[in-house]
């Protein structure tokens, strides 16, 4: 009842139409009752198909609304009335969607019956909750993974960045942490994901086991910039509607980038000026606010622990998006092509990697023995060239004939199989032995 109540309260009062003045491009410009709409409200036009043409009004020019749509134009045309709704978009959650794949509006795309209904609808461009009201970040989070465990241990609520090149595994390592991790829920968004990939990460990646508490939101790369913008904004309104429920929530979207460039190309459709590498500034507004949702609830709340992969373009972990979006979480995940290219997966450069939360999360007495195991990575990595050439001689260096010995146990311990899966208990005890053969007693 309180669902259908929710339907009938949404439906318009009055109707408010205009028409279609022109169309450049994928820009469609409406005339009309223009002091009636307003940036983020929707526009549905009556064009030549079976079902009217949804766009949402992204800004204003001369008396005309600018809107974009959110599918292909064919059939739009001169004249063509556009309706507009006096709400934004929402959508309307209900528990029993996990185990669904939809799209960036809400309706199913696995070909299984259609969802429940919620009872209240959720606004998809929610403000962050407010920070003086938020918890602090929780217990750590046993993603199931050992390189992410022991060496960027992350906690209840915490944002975390996987910055890592095209094919060298990133999906493969959100499908492990999306099976392995102790949340209650994996609310899953894949932006402007191939389409080929979809079916092999739910079906191969993901399983039926990890599908069962899950809800993946996919948007191909293929559907406009408005449908695969709005599937982040789904995918953290998903998120944050357990988390209201008091479920602890892992949050995780592939990728980050491609939401910016989606944002990109909604920002240059209506003018705004080109900044670096062409990303307008919209884009580095739009950034904190989706990711500023993620984190700790308010008291006697879950949580959103947020997970968010950024595509870097070139391998170059500088360039702008990958440079805003680490000022912006609380940690970075580092995957390297080198690493992946001499078959060590997950290929995570743990030296380069860091979670903002440690040491605080970390065990007390487990803290000399990830100091000694840093000590004896970063031995090997600053004389690997000289090893790996032949030209250091052995007792030249105590330190450095340690991390030679050391290195063949520390990259077993590092690579682990996507089947595979060790706690956060297990993997301190693995890297307790590796650090006390190293150095004879892991406490010295």
């Amino acid at each position: 009842m309180k669902s259908l109540i929710a339907q009938i309260d949404a439906i318009e009062e009055i109707e408010v139409y205009g028409r279609v003045k022109s169309v450049q491009g994928l820009l469609i410009e409406v005339v009309g009752p223009v002091r009636e709409l307003r940036v983020g409200g929707r526009v549905m036009i009556d064009a030549q198909a079976e079902a009217p043409l949804e766009a949402e009004i992204i800004g204003f020019k001369e008396g005309r609304a600018l809107c974009l749509p959110f599918g292909p134009l064919a059939g739009v045309r001169l004249g063509c009335k556009a309706s507009f709704a006096r709400h934004d978009g929402t959508v309307s959650p209900n528990e029993k969607w996990l185990g669904r794949v939809i799209n960036a509006k809400g309706e199913p795309i696995d070909g299984k019956p259609p969802l429940p209904i919620g009872d209240e609808p959720q606004l998809l461009r929610r403000p962050p909750l407010p920070a003086h009201l938020r918890e602090r970040v929780g217990a750590p989070v046993d993603l199931g993974v050992r390189a992410l465990n022991t060496f960027t241990t992350i906690c209840q609520g915490q944002r975390m960045g996987i910055f890592s090149g095209s094919g060298v595994g990133k999906s493969v390592l959100m499908s492990m942490l999306a099976r392995n991790a102790s949340s209650d829920v994996a609310i899953i968004g894949l932006i402007g994901e191939r389409g080929r990939e979809v079916r092999e990460f739910i079906s191969d990646h993901l399983g039926e086991e990890g599908l069962k508490r899950a809800i993946v939101i996919v948007a191909t790369s293929d559907e406009s910039a408005l449908m695969r913008r709005q599937a982040a904004y789904l995918t953290l309104t998903l998120a944050e509607y357990f988390r209201d429920l008091g479920r602890d929530v892992l949050c995780m979207m592939d990728s980050l980038t491609r939401f910016a460039q989606a944002q990109r190309e909604i920002g240059l459709a209506i003018g705004e000026p080109p900044t670096a590498k062409g990303y307008p500034p919209t884009v580095f507004t739009e950034l904190p606010g989706l990711l500023e949702r993620a984190g700790p609830g308010i008291a006697n709340s879950g949580s959103v622990t947020g997970l968010f992969t950024v595509l870097v373009e070139g391998d170059d972990h500088n360039e702008p998006i990958a440079d805003a979006v680490r000022g912006i979480l609380d940690g970075h995940i580092v995957m390297e092509r080198a690493i992946a290219e001499r078959g060590r997966y997950p290929a995570v450069n743990v030296l380069r990697s860091i979670s903002r939360t440690m040491p605080g999360c970390v065990p007390e007495e487990q803290r000399p023995v990830l100091q000694k195991a840093r000590e004896l990575m970063s031995g090997f990595a600053d004389m690997e060239e000289l090893i790996r050439l032949g030209a250091y001689r052995k007792g030249s260096d105590p330190g450095v004939d340690r991390a030679i010995e050391a290195n063949p146990a520390l990259e077993a311990f590092l690579s682990q199989g996507q089947g595979e899966r060790t706690s956060i208990e297990e993997g301190y005890a693995m890297l307790g032995d590796i650090v006390a053969e190293a150095f004879g007693d892991a406490t010295t």
